[in-house]
């Protein structure tokens, strides 16, 4: 055995530790809860110099997933990690890194699939992958996270192929637990040895085609391949659990059982709540009663004949599932294991329980009750565990109400407070706005959110909405707006409003949009303008883009709405592509070896201009008549003519590190230094609507970057190039702005 050492540590932190002991090439990425905690364990290692790992910070989980192939196409030996939607939002890569064969790991935290959003743990995602070819090693406890990741990277170049690490989100992946990891890597990278490539991808003398096109016979031979790949990893994983065993002195069976043998009754579940179950199995036990519990290790290739022979004695199987396959009459887990014992000549019988979805909690009182359930025969073969049953309308009549708010009706939201209409040059021209005069206007968001104090969002959409006197429709993208904004079952809307994803709000919105139009036309509701508006931030505006783009160039009628904050702040605080270069974040840490964030921050109003949109605009709550005039442009153009871009620089004092009472200073310094410039792009003419120079008041970018805790590092005379590449880069882009506003061909 070799030596170890004691950590106290979660199963992210000890995933992150593993995959730094491993010595991996690549880890392409993207944050999503609660898997996020291992990149950013990672960059911290990474910032202080105990790691080389190159690290690649996707726009979106597909991408993320892309970059994993390419670097493991190229020799690499790479690591991901994701969560629940995430994980479906990359799903069609999947089995093309399986059906080319190229070996890497990925640890899933295991989460709720939206819709409805949740973020807590349960088993909804993973079955996705059943059959995407990937071998599926589950674990149950945290030491088991740190050991399964060195044995699946083992698997997975033995037998060529991705293999997955799963465990439960926030129960295994956030407790920390005491557990033992090897002191020195040389012991890890001793085990898994040197990686080995049978057709190096750059051997640039022997070229070969990967991921060629198959019509048949051929591509049911590279399936067929694909099946004896998978046939050998389960043939060679008694070997690799074998050979850790003697390295680390914790030997691993596919399948475990706990007082299985001459259970009448056995439990039957997977992740964290076998070791839930063990109390409850001990409780019967000592009450006389001959229960067991059962948990397997391996999920894909399924492990049916050892499931025969640790349950092959017992009366009653009760199969505990934490996702459910719709219309099935039970789980994925349900559905293999009947099928498994059936196979083998067992006529036990097995019923079946969806529990513990969106992380409901499971304690060892629930395993005894769900055992006596198992065992009467008057329950039915299949249910839910732990449903609330609500009541018809009739019986809670007095909890009903019609509406809990007047109707915004275009009678009380047109106040005549903006006029709006095309100048003889065919531009917007606003008439009104001012403060005093929107401030009549009845606010579509009802009194009282989650968001920390001095949070920009609400600040930011109350403005754009006091601008527009037509009836709205939102969409909002997930991010803090919409956590803080919808907790079931209030809502802080007065207005229709609807969530979808960081990914595709847009195209949704454009959806919905479409259709209200065309029922309009049909005479089905209501003639009439409706604005509709998708509010989107927390990099929303990364993973989101492509839909964005494409929205904008299909010309769809509506406005996209940004509230840029600087980063992914509904998950803690990740860098996103709007964070400014140089600040610090949970994946962009400051240490020895890394200043932050390596790479300037994107410009995506002039990315949205470049589709030739009628209104791009940015504007700050600290010049709030821009603010108002610019809002009301762009709902005219979105009702006459297409898509609206407009984009607020939103402040959040909790993962800015400044005070919520100087926001507003913070936020005008952005502009006075010209990180943020105040200009639109109406028709394709730009129009620079705030000049510091010529006011006087432009400041160096590290005044402004000074003013929050985030970039104050940035002040340190170690950091003065990447403080001077930001100014250049900022004063270059200015200058490009005047030159466009001053000739009208550019």
């Amino acid at each position: 055995m070799e030596k170890q050492i004691v950590e106290y540590a979660s199963g992210n932190e000890m995933a992150a530790i593993a995959i730094r002991q491993i010595g991996y090439d690549l880890m392409g990425y993207y944050p999503i809860t609660p898997s996020t905690q291992i990149a950013e364990g990672l960059d911290t290692m990474k910032a202080e110099g105990r790691t080389d790992l190159i690290m690649i910070a996707a726009e979106g989980e597909h991408s993320a997933a892309g970059i994993c192939y390419g670097a493991a196409v190229g020799g690499g030996r790479v690591i991901n990690a994701t969560s629940a939607n995430g994980l479906l939002y990359a799903i069609e890569q999947f089995p093309v890194q399986s059906g080319t064969r190229y070996p890497m790991v990925m640890n899933v935290a295991c989460r709720t699939i939206s819709g409805p959003l949740s973020i807590k743990g349960d088993h909804s995602d993973i079955m996705f992958m059943l059959n995407a070819g990937w071998p599926i090693l589950f674990a149950h406890s945290v030491q088991e996270v740190y050991d399964f990741n060195i044995i699946a990277l083992k698997l997975a170049e033995t037998v060529r192929l991705p293999v997955i690490v799963a465990f439960d989100g926030f129960f295994t992946s956030h407790q920390k637990r005491r557990c033992m990891r090897f002191e020195h890597k040389h012991a890890v990278r001793d085990f898994l040895g040197p990686k080995k490539e049978e057709y190096p991808f750059l051997d640039l003398e022997h070229p070969i085609t990967v991921g060629s096109y198959m019509n048949e016979p051929d591509l049911i031979n590279n399936r067929y391949q694909l099946h004896l790949a998978m046939k050998e990893a389960d043939e060679i994983l008694p070997e690799i659990f074998g050979e850790y065993g003697k390295l680390s002195g914790r030997e691993y069976q596919k399948v475990e059982g706990y007082c299985h043998e001459d259970a009448e009754t056995i439990l039957l579940l997977l992740g964290s709540s076998y070791d839930t179950s063990l109390e409850a199995i001990d409780k019967l036990r000592k009450a006389g009663r001959k229960a067991g519990a059962v948990t397997i290790h391996v999920m894909r290739p399924f492990p049916a004949e050892e499931i025969y022979d640790y349950c092959k004695n017992a009366s009653n199987i009760l199969v505990a599932d934490r996702q459910d396959s719709y219309g099935a009459g039970g789980g994925n887990l349900t559905l293999e294991v009947r099928a498994a014992m059936q196979k083998y000549g067992s006529r036990v019988k097995i019923k079946s329980l969806v529990y513990g979805l969106g992380g409901k909690d499971f304690f060892a009182e629930d395993a005894v009750k769900m055992i006596q359930w198992a065992e009467d025969t008057g329950t039915p073969d299949f249910e839910y565990y732990g449903v609330t049953e609500g009541k018809e309308p009739e019986e809670d009549k007095e909890n009903i109400s019609e509406n809990f708010f007047e109707p915004l009706t275009p009678e009380r939201t047109r106040i005549g407070a903006i006029q709006v209409s095309e100048d003889g040059a065919g531009k917007a021209q606003v008439s009104g706005g001012s403060l005093n005069a929107t401030a009549a206007m009845p606010k579509r968001l009802a009194p009282g959110h989650g968001a920390c104090p001095g949070c920009g969002i609400p600040v930011n959409l109350n403005l754009l909405l006091r601008a527009i006197e037509d009836p709205v429709v939102l969409l909002f993208q997930t991010g803090c707006g919409m956590i803080v904004t919808t907790s079931y079952p209030r809502t802080s809307f007065k207005v229709p409003y609807l969530h979808n994803l960081f990914q595709n709000g847009a195209a949704t919105l454009s959806g919905l949009a479409e259709i209200c139009y065309r029922k309009q036309k049909k005479g089905e509701i209501p003639p009439g303008d409706i604005i509709f508006i998708m509010v989107s931030g927390d990099g929303g505006m990364d993973i989101g883009m492509g839909s964005a783009l494409g929205t904008a160039l299909r010309g769809h009628r509506l406005i996209l709405f940004e509230y840029d904050n600087g980063g992914y702040m509904n998950t803690g605080y990740q860098l996103s592509y709007s964070t400014p270069k140089g600040a610090r974040s949970s994946t962009s840490h400051v240490g020895k070896a890394q200043y932050g964030k390596t790479f300037f921050h994107k410009d995506m109003p002039q990315i949205m201009a470049a589709t030739g949109i009628p209104y791009v605009a940015t504007m700050v709550e600290s010049n709030p008549v821009d603010f108002i005039k610019k809002a009301a442009k762009a709902a005219f153009y979105a009702k006459t003519t297409g898509t609206a871009y407009v984009k607020a620089l939103s402040a959040c004092p909790l993962n800015w590190n400044d005070k919520p009472s100087t926001e507003r200073k913070v936020i005008e310094a952005a502009v006075d230094c010209c990180y943020f410039p105040l200009y639109e792009v109406e028709k394709g003419k730009t129009s620079l609507n705030y000049d510091p120079e010529k006011m006087g008041k432009k400041i160096p970018v590290i005044d402004w970057l000074a003013m929050m805790g985030r970039t104050k590092h940035l002040k340190k005379e170690a950091y003065a190039g990447v403080v001077e590449e930001l100014q250049k880069e900022v004063d270059r882009r200015f200058e490009a702005l005047r030159a466009r506003a001053e000739n009208p061909l550019l």
